[in-house]
C-alpha cells in the first residue's frame, strides 16, 4: 500500500506568491507538469499540506487545485489522506502519442505555408526557456514551457477545439525518462529542437518541418518516455 509521500520526497515545486485567487490555476499548472514530467509518481499518495509546503502557501489552494486534477482523472482522491497519482499504461501512452502525431504534424506543417513571421517569433521567448530549463535541470519548468510553446503554435491554425484536445492528450502522457535524461546530459539537444522548428517554420522549409517534428514527437515515447 502505497504511503504519503513526505516532504523530503517531493519535488522542487516553484514557489508562487500573489493574489490567493491566482494560486487554483498557477498550483494545478505546476502540479500537471509534475505530474507529465514524472515526479509526481503512479501509486504514491500526496496530502495537500505537504504539497503546500513546497510551494510555501496554504493547503486550502492546493487541496483545491488537486480537486481540479481528480476531476481530469489525474489523480484520485483517497478519504483522510490526499490524493493517489493514477497510473497511465504504456498502450495508453502509445494512444496519445499517436493521436498527436496525427493532429500535430499536419498542422505544424501547413503552418509553414500560413503562420506569420511576427506570431511564429512570438514563441522564440518560450523556446529559449525550454532550453533554460534543461540546462537548469528544472523538469517542471521545462514541461510548462514545452506546453506553452507547443500550445502557442498550434493556435497559430485558428482551431481551438484541436488546441484543447490536444492539451489533454498532453495533461494525460507521462515522461518518465526526463529525469534519466538530466542526468546523463542529453535533455538539452531535445530542447534545442523548439528552436530548430521554428528556423524551419520562418524558412518556410515543410519537409524539415516534418522531419522535426517526426524526431520530436517521437520522443514523447522514446527518450522523453523511457521507452524503447
Amino acid at each position: 500500500m502505497a504511503q504519503d509521500a513526505t516532504a523530503a520526497d517531493l519535488p522542487a515545486l516553484p514557489r508562487l506568491g500573489g493574489r490567493r485567487s491566482s494560486f487554483r490555476e498557477r498550483v494545478a499548472d505546476a502540479l500537471r507538469a509534475a505530474l507529465v514530467a514524472g515526479e509526481l509518481r503512479p501509486g504514491e499518495v500526496y496530502s495537500a499540506p505537504s504539497l503546500a509546503a513546497r510551494f510555501g502557501v496554504s493547503a486550502t489552494p492546493v487541496r483545491e487545485a488537486m480537486l481540479d486534477l481528480a476531476k481530469e482523472g489525474l489523480v484520485d482522491t483517497v478519504p483522510n489522506k490526499g490524493f493517489r497519482v493514477t497510473a497511465v499504461s504504456d498502450r495508453q501512452l502509445d494512444e496519445y502519442t499517436h493521436i498527436r502525431a496525427l493532429i500535430e504534424i499536419p498542422t505544424v506543417i501547413e503552418l509553414a505555408r500560413t503562420a506569420d513571421r511576427v506570431s511564429l517569433e512570438a514563441l522564440r521567448p518560450a523556446a529559449r526557456e525550454i532550453v533554460t530549463a534543461a540546462v537548469a535541470g528544472d523538469l517542471i519548468a521545462y514541461v510548462e514551457a514545452d506546453t506553452r510553446f507547443h500550445l502557442g503554435l498550434l493556435a497559430l491554425a485558428g482551431n481551438a477545439h484541436l488546441v484543447e484536445v490536444v492539451a489533454d492528450l498532453r495533461k494525460r502522457s507521462r515522461l518518465y525518462g526526463l529525469t534519466a535524461l538530466v542526468e546523463a546530459g542529453r535533455l538539452l539537444a531535445s530542447a534545442e529542437e523548439h528552436l530548430e522548428l521554428l528556423d524551419a517554420l520562418l524558412e518556410r522549409d515543410a519537409q524539415a518541418v516534418r522531419e522535426i517534428m517526426t524526431r520530436h514527437l517521437g520522443h514523447v515515447r522514446g527518450l522523453w518516455a523511457s521507452a524503447d
